[in-house]
């Protein structure tokens, strides 16, 4: 017995739209904004490990933090789907997808302590804000403005958050 999926028509790569990016380029942004919102979704499961296991004496304030950093990031993720989606593409953001195609380092499991937290929080931040910023050069580079300043705000974004995490770190002496 066949199988009814083998009857199916093939899903496109990308679809058809009016938008006046060409074909070529909507492609390569495509594979380009996949790749961010891999991290993006990475970066967002990240803050919720430090949010939910964070302990110490400034378990409050970073527990709040971590979720606020949660609820922005979780902005970004929209954000950068929508406009694959814009585009033509398909945004893939299933778990498993995002954890094969992350350039975030692995988050540390074990750690408690709110220090921990907040450099590994920091690292998180940090090397995804360097994507943002390598993805608005490429996306200037594909002459597609739109999609350069949605990462210029997804970056301006991510430094504020890294500011306010790495205040906790930072000390006058």
């Amino acid at each position: 017995m066949k199988s009814s999926a083998a009857t199916l028509p093939e899903k496109p790569t990308m679809y058809e739209t009016e938008n006046d990016l060409s074909l070529q380029r909507r492609s390569e942004l495509n594979a380009l904004m996949n790749q961010r919102l891999a991290s993006a979704v990475d970066l967002q499961m990240q803050m919720k490990q430090a949010h939910w296991n964070v302990k110490g004496p400034s378990f409050i304030g970073l527990h709040e933090l971590f979720d606020k950093v949660d609820e922005a990031v979780e902005s970004y993720v929209d954000m950068i789907a929508e406009r694959i989606v814009q585009l033509g593409g398909i945004a893939e953001c299933t778990v498993r997808v995002s954890a094969a195609r992350s350039r975030l380092a692995e988050y540390p499991l074990q750690i408690a302590e709110g220090m921990a937290h907040v450099e590994a929080v920091a690292r998180a931040l940090s090397t995804f804000g360097q994507e943002a910023r390598a993805t608005i050069e490429e996306a200037n580079a594909l002459e597609d403005a739109d999609t350069a300043d949605l990462f210029t705000e997804v970056s301006r974004g991510i430094d504020k958050w890294l500011w306010f995490v790495e205040a906790h770190s930072q000390a006058t002496k």
